[in-house]
Order: C-alpha cells, then sequence, then structure tokens
C-alpha cells in the first residue's frame, strides 16, 4: 500500500511483464521472467483492475472466459465460492442474463464478484488485485471480503488496496514511498513502528470510520 504515483502499480507491471525492468531482475521461484515464454507465463497468473471488464453476453459467458473449457457445473461452483451464485440465481435469466457492455446493467460490486469467479475459475498460481476493491460500498464489503478469502486461499497473491481490511491480514505488507520500500512487515509490526506511514495511515482510517459514524 502507500499514496497515489508511489510506484505501486509499477511493480505489479513489473511481475506481469508489461515491461521489463532496465536494471535487476525478477525472479518467480528462482527464474528470471525474462527467460520464460511469456504466454506459458500469463496463463499462471490472473490479473484484476480497479475497472473489471464485463463484455456482451451471458452472465455464464461472462465468467467462462477464466478458462474457455469450463463446464456449466465448474462455472456455477466458481460463482458459489466467492458468493456470486445468489444474486446470479435471482436475475431474469438466471446464468443466462444477458449483460451489456462493461455491465452497466451490474451494480459495481455485482461486477466485481464476476471478476472474482472468472479469477478463481482460471485457478492462477499468481494472483494481482490492483486497487480491485477500491469502488465496493460499506455495505457490499463484508461480502467482497468473503469472496477474497476463497479467491487468495492457497495461491501467491499480490494486493494493492488502500482499505486496511482487504491487506489486514497478509503475510507481508511492502509500504511504497516515492518509488522505493519503506517499510515491510505484517500488520502487527508495522502499527507498532511509532511514526510509521502504515500507523499513520491506519490510525486516519480509523479518525474517517470514527467520524463518518
Amino acid at each position: 500500500m502507500g499514496p497515489t504515483g508511489a510506484g505501486k502499480t509499477t511493480i505489479v507491471n513489473l511481475l506481469s511483464r508489461f515491461y521489463d525492468p532496465t536494471e535487476g531482475r525478477v525472479l518467480i521461484d528462482g527464474h528470471d521472467l525474462k527467460d520464460m515464454q511469456l504466454s506459458s507465463m500469463r496463463k499462471q497468473m490472473s490479473v484484476m483492475m480497479q475497472d473489471t471488464f464485463i463484455f456482451s453476453g451471458t452472465i455464464m459467458e461472462n465468467i467462462r472466459y477464466g478458462r474457455l473449457d469450463a463446464t456449466d457445473e465448474e462455472v456455477i461452483e466458481a460463482a458459489k465460492t466467492v458468493s456470486a451464485h445468489d444474486f446470479i440465481i435471482n436475475m431474469p435469466k438466471g446464468y443466462q442474463t444477458e449483460v451489456n457492455e462493461r455491465g452497466s446493467s451490474l451494480s459495481q460490486g455485482q461486477r466485481q464478484l464476476i471478476s472474482f469467479a472468472r479469477a478463481l475459475l482460471n485457478d492462477p498460481k499468481i494472483l494481482i488485485l490492483d486497487e480491485a476493491t477500491s469502488s465496493i460500498d460499506t455495505r457490499t464489503e463484508m461480502l467482497i471480503q468473503k469472496a477474497l478469502d476463497a479467491l487468495l486461499k492457497n495461491r501467491t497473491s499480490f494486493v494493492i488496496a488502500h482499505r486496511l481490511s482487504t491487506i489486514r491480514n497478509a503475510d507481508c505488507i511492502f509500504v511504497v514511498q516515492d518509488g522505493k520500500i519503506a517499510e515491510k512487515g505484517n500488520h502487527e509490526e508495522l502499527i507498532k513502528l511509532p511514526g510509521g506511514h502504515y500507523r499513520g495511515l491506519c490510525e486516519a482510517q480509523y479518525r474517517f470510520m470514527t467520524h463518518d459514524e
């Protein structure tokens, strides 16, 4: 986590190999990304951005985009795992409901849950979430958090987020400041740092939430 422009997205772009580093190396399990076949590497990754892509077609087709050879049963199971099934079956034609491009007929939370189901169906070894939950309203947040727990299970995940609830349970939190890693540790370690960036962000969010109540 870190302020806008600190370099968070640049880090995940390097991991996704949207561009290569001019200095140093990016290694996965000791292997330089430059030595890996791009198509093979990308098959093992799922990248989710803040702006969820929904194309014109059925909800079933939108989720199946994560793995085109998936059966209907596998699509439905992925949707159930990320808590998307309930709202889908309540739509006019369930999984066969047509949605327009960019999913304007769906709420932001519904679009995110569909994208979570799509990512889960792909079953990536590495998952990258770049502010994927920032537009979610507070009412939907608990549902999204439950979906995230299912999505992050048993895989390496890189999560960029402003909301502390999204990253609080991370094994390791990196605080990025001015293009550099300013702090590193888990929540309990970072919250104890006097005058630390992470501690300051936590206190600011707590004050905001208290004031909002």
